[in-house]
């Protein structure tokens, strides 16, 4: 399962990529997050202070700290197909 989750998350997230149009921040900030998330889990630490936007990134990351890695590609996909499929 895996590496089908894991196919279709790299699928998706080169189809968001590449994406024309533009999305709005706090669905741009759901996908940073779930990337982060999904790639990094939450034993990430921040040694820099960050500016604004930064935070905002290191907020909406945080916020899925208990969420897992497989949990966070399967909801980042399903972000992905609700965007792409409203795009067509």
């Amino acid at each position: 399962m895996s590496n089908d989750l894991d196919i279709t998350f790299q699928k998706a997230f080169q189809e968001i990529s590449n994406l024309k149009e533009v999305l709005a921040p706090d669905v741009k900030l759901k996908f940073y997050a779930y990337n982060k998330q999904a790639n990094y889990g939450s034993n990430s630490t921040f040694t820099e202070t960050p500016d604004l936007k930064d935070a905002f990134k290191i907020n909406a990351w945080m916020q899925l700290k208990d969420m897992s890695s497989e949990e966070a590609k399967k909801e980042y996909i399903k972000l992905a197909n609700l965007i792409l499929n409203t795009k067509k």
